[in-house]
């Protein structure tokens, strides 16, 4: 044994006798989380999952994977390019299937039991139901589930909206915490029973810096993506212009009724320099439906769909007013963006839209499906080029100073 000399100072320990060997090692340990969306196209939801899974990833204490279902695309692209691990559900979709359903399930099974998350995000229904309900079964920590816009809200028969709400509120009870975007959506479900607000939060949707192309640039852009057979987009023009999902729910079929109108009248005012436009951003189901109104109407020179764009709020500057007339909506990331852009907005007065558009002051509301409203809005703010300048930048203002991408992350990651 080796005797330490008289008056040497005692060797140090290699570790103190107080540390918790254990707790140091957890505390080194990088937690995991698993987000998951139903859907791997690209939309709010997406949006949402992309910006938090990027920001986690580019933090030492977190490890960070995203799955998701079909259709396959943008996000899964986003979410390579930025180097994120992802995983493809096969067989999730937004349609319910009861075999698929089993399948999905055995694979979130296998997902979590191998992956071992410290925290699973869901986001969307579908997946949210499934998700939590296999999280608790696999032993999961944490469990968060973000709502989106309840899809109780959308027009459906009534024993649907039964079902659908009875499955949210087993969502919210086997999720440790839900996060809802929206006041009206926190009302609408605080008063359910055991739902209390340790199992709901309001966390509004933050929004990131934009790089805007100027007018002129996103011009050319959207040139490129028209037939030949369809006039060109002139500075002259005045546009209004949506970026929206080819959806019923986004009801653009209304925007086109009034905008049908809209055409007849502009056209009819005197020293009209160029013409008036609508540009719709967005792919998905309702394509065909909406080309056939098109034709209807005769307005294949006025109306322009773009399809989907990369980065799309990118070419807002190319509008002069932007108008979201959804049917139903949680708190839409576009009028964040369309904010940022400065641009006047009509919008639904549906979901959390309210929360962020105030009639009169920073927009203009009008009631979902009524395309009088739409038509008499637009046509305001097209005769008033002091007021959408007004409008635009009152909810520039407001969209930088409440709305920040900053917040919300802190306000989440507090939840893990």
């Amino acid at each position: 044994m080796l005797q330490r000399e008289i008056g040497q100072e005692p060797a140090p320990l290699l570790f103190p006798k107080n540390i918790n060997l254990k707790s140091t090692f957890m505390s080194l340990k990088k937690k995991k989380i698993i987000y998951l969306v139903t859907k791997g196209n690209w939309g709010g939801a997406q949006k949402y999952v992309f910006d938090l899974a990027s920001e986690m990833a580019e933090r030492d204490n977190y490890e960070v994977v995203v799955a998701y279902g079909e259709p396959y695309g943008e996000l899964g692209e986003k979410l390579k390019t930025a180097g994120i691990r992802t995983i493809e559900i096969n067989g999730l979709g937004r349609d319910i299937n009861l075999l698929g359903e089993l399948g999905v399930a055995r694979s979130l099974w296998k997902i979590f039991r191998g992956e071992k998350p410290d925290v699973i995000h869901l986001n969307s229904p579908k997946i949210g139901g499934l998700g939590a309900l296999i999280g608790r079964l696999c032993g999961v920590n944490k469990i968060i589930y973000t709502a989106h816009g309840w899809t109780f809200n959308e027009k459906r028969p009534m024993w649907q909206i039964i079902l659908i709400k009875y499955f949210s509120w087993v969502t919210i009870l086997l999720s440790h915490k839900t996060i809802v975007i929206a006041k009206k959506e926190y009302r609408q479900v605080i008063d359910w029973p055991f739902v209390t607000t340790k199992k709901l939060v309001r966390i509004y949707n933050g929004i990131k810096p934009i790089y805007f192309l100027n007018r002129e640039q996103a011009q050319e852009i959207f040139a490129a993506c028209l037939p030949k057979r369809q006039d060109k987009v002139s500075n002259d023009d005045l546009v209004i212009g949506t970026i929206a999902e080819l959806h019923k729910n986004k009801g653009l079929k209304y925007l086109i009724k009034a905008f049908r109108r809209l055409v007849r009248e502009f056209e009819n005012q005197p020293n009209q320099k160029g013409d008036l436009k609508l540009i719709i951003i967005g792919e998905g189901e309702e394509r065909a439906y909406l080309e056939n109104k098109l034709n209807k109407y005769g307005l294949n020179n006025n109306v322009f769909l773009v399809g989907a764009i990369d980065e799309a709020s990118r070419y807002l500057k190319a509008y002069d007013i932007f108008v979201l007339p959804s049917i139903k909506e949680g708190f839409p990331y576009v009028l964040l963006e369309a904010g940022l852009a400065k641009l006047p907005v009509v919008a639904s007065d549906v979901g959390g839209i309210s929360e962020l558009i105030r009639d009169g002051e920073n927009g203009i509301l009008v009631e979902a499906k009524d395309d009088d409203e739409i038509e008499e809005a637009l046509g305001v703010l097209i005769n008033d080029e002091g007021l959408r300048e007004g409008y635009g930048r009152t909810l520039y203002d407001e969209v930088k100073s409440e709305f920040s991408f900053e917040a919300m992350v802190e306000e989440v990651e507090g939840l893990y």
